[in-house]
């Protein structure tokens, strides 16, 4: 059957039919956007209720608790540094302590031996002429063993003949006028003293010159 040519009207139909399935097109093209900002919206809005849960007495007590937890651990490394600390100041203390026991404790023996020291010295500086030689140098030899015997302990003498006087050192048995020295200058030393490891065990007897009237 031929097909009947289209008429004016025809078009007109058609156009409007046309257009009507565009403005349905676009009609259901917004409802879909529509559709679907309002789930956008709906998920944010379900999104909310988290950000109150916040609000939640359980989940406060549990962050307390949290905040009690780590300022009790921080307490307690504190604690633990300074019983560290503590302990390591104890030990290097007794180390301290036990090294000056080593250091001094031959004190006393050495002021029991500086009298025998004195007598040699003095029986080698009083000796006659006529003293043999084998006798001189038996005593030289005893002094000087005493000596290197006192030297291997730590013990060293003090001989401050010219030097000023040191209250801490020395001690002042006579205070002599002398212009040819300083005022408090040692002009002789009577005996010797000696310090063990550094410390004074027994201060050099001296006599000091002063000024000149």
């Amino acid at each position: 059957m031929a097909k009947e040519p289209q008429t004016p009207l025809d078009d007109e139909l058609n156009r409007h039919e046309h257009e009507a399935d565009g403005a349905e097109q676009a009609a259901e093209k917004a409802a879909e956007e529509r559709l679907l900002e309002g789930e956008l919206e709906g998920l944010i809005n379900d999104e909310e209720p988290l950000d109150g849960s916040l609000d939640n007495p359980e989940a406060e007590m549990l962050a307390a608790k949290v905040d009690e937890l780590e300022q009790s651990l921080a307490e307690a490394k504190d604690q633990a540094l300074r019983a560290a600390a503590e302990a390591q100041n104890v030990r290097r203390r007794a180390e301290q302590e036990a090294d000056k026991a080593r250091k001094f404790a031959l004190e006393k023996f050495v002021k029991e031996l500086l009298p025998v020291v004195d007598s040699l010295e003095k029986a080698l500086e009083n000796m006659e002429e006529g003293a043999s030689d084998v006798h001189r140098e038996g005593v030289s030899m005893t002094l000087r063993m005493q000596l290197d015997a006192l030297n291997k302990f730590g013990v060293e003498s003090i001989e401050p003949h010219g030097e000023p006087f040191d209250p801490q050192m020395h001690e002042a048995m006579a205070m002599v006028p002398n212009p040819e020295l300083d005022p408090n200058t040692v002009m002789d030393v009577m005996q010797k003293g000696y310090l063990l490891n550094g410390r004074l065990v027994r201060p050099a007897m001296v006599i000091v010159s002063q000024k000149a009237n």
